[in-house]
């Protein structure tokens, strides 16, 4: 489909395509310093003591999740059984990892209005049982973490923070994926930033940092500094150390072309932000009052990922027909993430309760869909939308 307003569209330039060929001429392929590079300055972009790249933003829930089974920290470590609570709406990656290590995975109802959790349901749900809460900031939208804060008030409850949509977004000052124990990231082709494709997680913890460096990479010692918090001190035969294995992990390493691309990308990420929110700042001037859907309500400062559209209940359309409208109109649509993610029949293989009723996560699912945002001016997408009718 070529879309006359499609999901997403490159930000490369030349910058990036000499990245590449920088890395191709180097003859280095695998992870080495290109990635590292990039990883310093994300850390440091974010304001995050540790950041690691992946392979992907789901190899990055897997990292984090996996970490915090084998920190030696009491407070923040999970066992399987724990329970976590998460939103009824997001990416079928946020949930598989937690299930993967015999989480029992709590879900919560979302607000219709700003697509994240449900606050009133979310306090609600938080008993002497919940281990973890993970936290999904959609669409670009923060979470409003002085509540979610007040909701913990003070309990041993560990936080991970699914950001792979809202890079760039901030909460009071502060960029959101940095509130968790650990955050994740994407770099996919449709997000904000593009090294094709790739992950990004990012931690103040030490240990934990020092354990993703190793479950990223088959769990061995050989990308760990010789003083760490995983085996203390490392040998200083390199031949030994070169296979000894203290962790059960994966291969989730990124190309070092993928590091390349991210330090070009890195550097224009303020403008990307920049231009996203100023569709935003139209479409919202435009299309608040429209009389077929409602947009998406911004907590702290989104860094608008999409455009959320969600049809009132007296809109006297389906869903069917709006998508059908709109794709005629060249809009490229897709379901509101994945919708009130119960539903799906890989749910009878994750251990699951639902806290109370998803009403809202429900109408969500039969009722909104989202169009793209991009990091230059789309006054025509706002413009139709503003005359669309039925």
């Amino acid at each position: 489909m070529n879309a006359r307003f499609p999901l997403a569209t490159t930000t490369w330039d030349q910058a990036e395509y000499d990245a590449l060929q920088r890395v191709i001429a180097s003859g280095i392929f695998t992870m080495g310093q290109e990635v590292a590079t990039f990883e310093r300055q994300f850390a440091a972009y974010f304001g995050s003591k540790y950041a690691v790249m992946v392979n992907s933003g789901s190899s990055a829930n897997l990292l984090m999740t996996a970490a915090l089974f084998y920190t030696q920290n009491p407070e923040i470590r999970l066992h399987a059984g724990d329970e976590v609570i998460v939103p009824a709406v997001s990416w079928s990656t946020t949930y598989y990892p937690l299930a993967q290590y015999g989480l029992k995975l709590k879900f919560v109802d979302i607000d219709r209005e700003t697509l994240n959790y449900d606050l009133d349901a979310l306090g609600a749900a938080v008993g002497e049982k919940t281990r973890a809460i993970m936290i999904v900031n959609l669409l670009g939208n923060p979470n409003d973490f002085d509540r979610i804060k007040e909701i913990i008030n003070g309990r041993k409850i560990v936080l991970l923070e699914d950001n792979c949509e809202s890079m760039g977004a901030t909460f009071a000052g502060k960029y959101t994926g940095t509130f968790g124990h650990v955050g994740s990231y994407s770099s996919f082709f449709s997000h904000h930033i593009s090294t094709m494709e790739g992950g990004i997680v990012t931690t103040d913890d030490e240990e934990l940092y020092h354990i993703m460096l190793s479950m990223r990479s088959h769990g061995w010692t050989r990308h760990l500094p010789k003083e760490n918090r995983v085996t203390g001190v490392k040998s200083d035969n390199a031949f030994e150390e070169s296979f000894n294995f203290v962790l059960p992990g994966y291969n989730l390493r990124p190309l070092e072309m993928s590091g390349a691309l991210g330090q070009e990308q890195l550097k224009k990420l303020p403008n990307l932000i920049r231009g996203r929110r100023e569709n935003a700042r139209l479409f919202i001037d435009r299309l608040s009052n429209h009389p077929l859907f409602t947009l998406q309500s911004e907590i702290g400062q989104s860094s608008w990922f999409g455009f959320a559209l969600v049809l009132r209940p007296d809109a006297n359309i389906t869903r069917r027909e709006f998508v059908a409208r709109l794709e005629e109109l060249g809009f490229e649509c897709r379901p509101i993430v994945a919708g009130n993610f119960v539903k799906n029949p890989v749910m009878r293989h994750i251990p699951h309760e639902i806290h109370g009723n998803l009403p809202n996560a429900e109408y969500i699912d039969s009722n909104g869909l989202f169009i793209g945002n991009h990091h230059y001016p789309i006054p025509e997408a706002a413009e139709v939308l503003a005359e669309l009718r039925f």
